[in-house]
């Protein structure tokens, strides 16, 4: 891997989009530019992991990237209790008004979309033979 070039081809993507995008360079030296992460943990009596979420707040939203629940545990709410927990802290801690993730089928579509999440997109055949969705929710 060429880190060096990799490095110079994200500053010279980065400098074209700030110049094309009014949005991205208003966006640029405000405290939302700087992507964050944001970690929930729910742990069980033992203190031993029995689920979390991580993710990362930028430009105004939360990304969502993993949420995993042990499967003992699965429909007793700890997951709805993580992702809540996690939607609180992006909204009043960093001013976050969006959320977004991404699932495939065979995940939590219908988890999320129970949860106030909207399908934005689909994409059949991500990896072959699953669909991915990306699902979006307004958090003010």
């Amino acid at each position: 891997m060429d880190k060096t070039r990799q490095a110079q081809l994200g500053q010279h993507l980065r400098n074209t989009n700030t110049e094309r995008s009014p949005a991205l360079r208003a966006l640029r030296g405000t405290p939302a530019e700087k992507e964050v992460p944001l970690h929930v943990w729910g742990l069980n009596e033992e203190g031993l992991l029995a689920g979390g979420l991580t993710g990362r707040t930028w430009a105004g939203w939360l990304h969502v990237d993993l949420l995993w629940v042990d499967a003992g545990l699965r429909a007793g709410g700890l997951g709805t209790q993580l992702l809540a927990r996690a939607e609180e802290l992006a909204r009043s801690e960093r001013g976050c008004g969006f959320a977004r993730v991404e699932t495939w089928d065979f995940q939590a579509p219908g988890f999320y979309r129970g949860r106030g999440y909207e399908v934005v997109a689909v994409i059949p055949d991500y990896p072959p033979g699953a669909t991915e969705y990306t699902l979006t929710k307004r958090l003010a």
